[in-house]
């Protein structure tokens, strides 16, 4: 009744694709050969293919798969390597020294070549519909095993669900995969709303993938998303968080947020997104975050979630931090009590891990100290372990124009000075007095005289 309900809205019909687990036409895959496919062979890890070629010499079958074959298809290096078998994660652990079963909704394995992870996946079968469920009709756990050609059905958009056999050169094509990169489109494989329903991150997903690889989404993938977006609510949020990190760290992170506000999944995720991105200030500075992160990432560059995140939600707790000063709280106490409130309430929705939320709060609490530029405080910061963080944080600011940009010039010609520079730079009065906690009002004056008996604070 709600699938009908969702296409009359929608105006949608039921697509070809949706009896995909029981149509014989998918079970035969487009074979393409190296001269068809054009996929470089030395961009594949060498540790992929002899994950391959072990499971295969022990008579199975094994192909890289998903978005590994995407990424070489398109000439990209992938940076993670998928394998597919008919294996059973038994098998496989046996077959490697260091290989461990993980995964409660769908086991998989983990194979380990000194850092290097390699996931390996035993085809999936035809969707079990006595799958436990939640409400909402989201599997919770699913170890059905089957054969390739359901395991092709299973996933979710035709250019992630084509199989490569580093042995034969030979990409296996199921869904029309090969045809939906070459027009540079976006097309879940089956029906949308139950593939949506089944899994609400696949929205998500949608919307990564088309900002990363600039992709026009399929108008029927599309149209689902802005009725059936509130089902993200109903996963859990350490998964939401997960796919939030791959959409901010994909290299194109503006342009994964701009999709999101624009099919109207950003509510929940960045409740105050919106507000940020319409004052002046708040979206100049996170754009600048945003750019740098994607520039950092493109070098092949670290970067760290806390900053990334202690970026977007700064100007909430900027807006928390003068409220609580207007409140009559001390500057420093003010500062912590608003990252409180943020942070509370983004752990709620994010599942910002631990770790993560220290470090937003040491870059957040390092602000008012770097505009104190007298004594033994800028000396002290040189100590700190998060100064490179928090000093890249306030050249944000800087170049947002939240703050002076002599600040952040002066603090880049301490930290990269030497110690005469240093102490020359400390003579220099700055042109905006360091930020003082609020002076506390003295008692008047008693008139008169005062008496020999009266003390001090009488």
């Amino acid at each position: 009744m709600i699938k009908k309900f969702i296409q009359r809205i929608l105006g949608v019909k039921n697509s070809g694709d949706a009896p995909v687990k029981n149509s014989k036409a998918r079970a035969k895959p487009k074979a393409l050969n190296a001269k068809e496919h054009g996929i470089n062979p030395e961009l594949l890890s060498a540790n992929a293919v002899r994950v391959t070629q072990t499971l295969q010499e022990n008579g199975f079958k094994a192909f890289v798969v998903g978005g590994a074959v995407r990424d070489l298809l398109l000439g990209i290096k992938p940076k993670d390597f998928d394998i597919a078998t008919n294996a059973t994660p038994e098998q496989v652990k046996r077959l490697f020294r260091r290989a461990f079963i993980i995964g409660r909704r769908f086991q998989i394995v983990h194979v380990m070549f000194g850092q290097d992870l390699l996931e390996v996946t035993t085809f999936r079968g035809a969707g079990d519909d006595g799958a436990p469920k939640d409400e909402h009709g989201r599997v919770l756990r699913d170890n059905t095993f089957g054969e390739q050609h359901e395991d092709a059905a299973r996933r979710d958009f035709t250019i992630n669900a084509m199989y490569y056999d580093p042995a034969s050169q030979t990409v296996l094509d199921y869904h029309g995969g090969i045809a939906d990169i070459r027009k540079k489109t976006l097309r879940i494989i089956g029906t949308p709303e139950a593939r949506y329903r089944e899994d609400p991150v696949r929205m998500l997903r949608v919307v990564r993938f088309a900002a990363k690889l600039q992709f026009t989404i399929d108008e029927a993938t599309r149209l689902p998303i802005a009725v059936m977006a509130p089902l993200i609510n109903n996963v859990p949020s350490a998964r939401v968080f997960d796919e939030m990190l791959k959409l901010l760290m994909s290299g194109h992170a503006m342009a994964c947020l701009q999709q999101l506000r624009k099919e109207g999944l950003h509510h929940g995720l960045m409740p105050l997104l919106d507000v940020v991105l319409e004052q002046p200030l708040g979206e100049k500075f996170v754009t600048l975050a945003l750019a740098n992160t994607d520039e950092r990432i493109k070098q092949g560059k670290t970067v760290s979630p806390g900053f990334l995140f202690a970026s977007l939600l700064w100007h909430q707790v900027l807006e928390k931090w003068e409220a609580y000063k207007a409140a009559g709280e001390f500057s420093i106490p003010a500062l912590h009590l608003a990252a409180d409130d943020v942070l509370n309430t983004q752990t709620d929705s994010l599942a910002l891990q631990r770790k993560i939320g220290s470090d937003m709060r040491d870059i957040w609490a390092m602000q008012p100290r770097f505009e104190k530029r007298v004594g033994k405080t800028p000396y002290k910061l040189l100590e700190n372990t998060r100064l490179r963080a928090s000093y890249d944080f306030l050249l944000l600011r800087c170049a947002s124009g939240e703050l002076d940009a002599e600040i952040g010039e002066w603090w880049t010609d301490f930290i990269n000075g030497d110690e005469i520079e240093r102490e020359q730079l400390l003579t220099i009065k700055p042109k905006k007095a360091a930020a003082e906690e609020p002076v506390k009002k003295r008692r008047p004056r008693r008139r008169g005289p005062r008496k020999p008996s009266d003390k001090v604070g009488d």
